[in-house]
């Protein structure tokens, strides 16, 4: 998954460990721009394809299949699927990816977690079958807001002015946005908002739950995917979306669930392209490489889904990501001079 302050725009599992910018730079001088820049291209079309596939398989593909619940539960699936394959491969095999662990007594304290990661998860896919690529980031912006609400309330922590600014510059770009939407949704805008709350709630309950896993993300994604497959399938039945899915025609076609695999396949990568960036990059080169990420999204999605754009929509996508940029950066510079 990838941390509050990146808006987590892919279908994310774990944020990295806190490394110290130090340590970052320590590890950029030890790699060649070469090595780099295929890290971050790489991060790039992880993170693009998990946004694009998800949209394609709930509104824009052949198949339209309006069940972004069943389609969230159905991608952990091939998520554990995958941790139990490459547990069993990393027994005989140097791997980062430890063997898939379940103790009851820690799932109980990582229980909290996955209730809020649930929830992200959740409304995040719902976000994206209600609204635009194009508008996706910005229904997702107010992540940041959320971030700094949540970390004073709950952590006690205070934000720097040219934070706040920031973020006033990122709100402000939600409300013109959301004005100027030709394709206007109210249930998209509730679930952008929702997603963004349990973005930034991931993020504080992550850096208080490591602990419980011995701060081995991979770890706490075992049980993480493990609780949220159990939790997330009673909200698949009673939201009525389990008698929808058996009256659809084409759930004995192979390419829809090889489409649907393959997403899921790109769900879980996104996590190794995470570890990789985080390891082979500086905070610095992740800022940057996460605001033209988004920008490049937005683009592409302009292009690809001939979303129409007003001005005033335009205008407020623009503030949004500039804010969320700038924001970024402010972080970045207050982490040095820490």
């Amino acid at each position: 998954m990838v941390s509050p302050d990146e808006k987590a725009d892919e279908k994310p599992f774990l944020p990295p460990p806190a490394t110290s910018a130090s340590a970052y730079a320590h590890h950029q001088k030890q790699h060649s721009a070469t090595v780099i820049l295929l890290v971050v291209a790489f991060y790039w079309a992880a993170s693009l394809s998990v946004v694009f596939l998800n949209k394609y398989i709930l509104s824009s593909s052949e198949y339209r299949f309006p069940f972004p619940l069943f389609v969230t539960w159905f991608q952990l699936v091939v998520a554990l699927v995958i941790l139990l394959m490459w547990g069993t491969l990393g027994q005989r095999v140097n791997s980062f990816i430890p063997p898939y662990e379940f103790d009851l007594s820690i799932a109980r304290k990582v229980t909290p977690l996955t209730f809020v990661y649930v929830m992200m998860l959740a409304f995040n896919n719902l976000c994206l079958q209600y609204v635009e690529v194009t508008f996706y980031q910005v229904a997702r912006s107010l992540s940041i807001i959320f971030n700094i609400l949540f970390t004073y309330t709950l952590l006690g922590a205070k934000t720097s002015f040219a934070a706040l600014v920031c973020c006033s510059i990122v709100f402000f770009g939600f409300v013109i946005g959301s004005y100027g939407e030709i394709n206007f949704s109210w249930q998209g805008i509730i679930y952008g908002v929702a997603s963004s709350a349990f973005v930034a709630l991931y993020g504080i309950y992550v850096k208080k739950t490591l602990n419980v896993v011995d701060n081995n993300q991979w770890r706490l994604l075992h049980y993480n995917t493990t609780l949220s497959i159990i939790f997330l399938l009673p909200l698949v039945i009673f939201s009525g979306e389990f008698q929808g899915i058996v009256t659809v025609d084409f759930l004995n076609d192979w390419g829809f669930w090889t489409l649907m695999t393959i997403t899921g396949i790109t769900g879980f990568v996104i996590n190794i392209a995470m570890f990789l960036q985080i390891k082979f990059t500086t905070p610095l080169t992740n800022t940057i490489s996460g605001t033209a990420k988004s920008c490049f999204q937005t683009a592409l999605a302009a292009w690809y889904f001939q979303n129409p754009i007003s001005l005033l929509n335009g205008t407020g996508i623009f503030l949004a990501l500039f804010g969320s940029g700038l924001y970024s950066w402010v972080r970045y510079k207050e982490m040095v001079r820490k």
